[in-house]
């Protein structure tokens, strides 16, 4: 195996067989129950220029227990379909 293979990226922790991957946050949204909106944002490097520029993105997080909210810092974790748009469990506050 190459070292490239070997290497594991920080985002992401191995469960059984597949690869979870682990996003942080800031929680914008959270008027739904059981739900809350989590901006995601990441530096992205432009591949002729190389000039790095912020990419940000937002996901639906499944909040089971309700006590997350608007302004927290949070590690979500993707998970199973949930619903069309929900594919993350809130993990822990930051």
């Amino acid at each position: 195996m190459t070292k490239e293979k070997e290497k594991k990226d920080n985002n992401q922790v191995e469960s059984g067989q597949t690869r979870l991957r682990l996003l942080q946050g800031k929680v914008v949204g959270g008027e739904m129950s059981k739900t809350v909106v989590v901006l995601v944002n990441r530096f992205k490097q432009h591949p002729k220029y190389k000039k790095r520029y912020l990419i940000s993105k937002k996901y639906k997080a499944h909040n089971e227990s309700g006590q997350y909210e608007v302004g927290d810092r949070v590690i979500i974790k993707e998970c199973r379909p949930m619903s069309r748009d929900k594919k993350w469990i809130v993990v822990e506050k930051r």
